[in-house]
């Protein structure tokens, strides 16, 4: 199956409840004097998908809900994340957020169900 195919698959099975995924295009392009401009969050190497998973904090954090920062490499079956991508995704769980590599929505599912901080509620 192809990355495109899969990541419409994640978005339509993860963006919901909890979570909120957004499509993050990035690339490059020359303007009309011949200079690049990079477009995208964290480009290079920034995730194919990138939101959040809303959470209830436990009592000693006096139950207020947070946001925690999603970020979702897609890959096919047989795709590898290129350096730019693997330091994206460390950065983000480095700085307590949810980030790595999904092949299926059920890969991005399981993902989005484990959090840095509080107990996971299911999507």
């Amino acid at each position: 199956m192809l990355e495109s195919a899969i990541l419409k698959q994640i978005m339509m099975l993860c963006s919901r409840g909890a979570c909120r995924l957004l499509r993050n295009n990035s690339g490059a392009f020359q303007d009309k004097r011949g200079q690049w401009v990079r477009y995208g969050v964290g480009n290079p190497g920034g995730s194919d998908l990138l939101g959040w998973r809303t959470v209830t904090v436990t009592e000693e954090m006096v139950g207020a809900k947070i946001a925690v920062f999603c970020a979702i490499e897609v890959k096919a079956a047989k795709g590898k994340p290129i350096p730019e991508q693997v330091q994206f995704i460390d950065t983000v769980k480095a700085a307590g957020g949810i980030a790595g590599v999904a092949r299926s929505p059920e890969e991005a599912a399981a993902l989005l169900n484990t959090l840095p901080v509080g107990k996971a509620h299911s999507l």
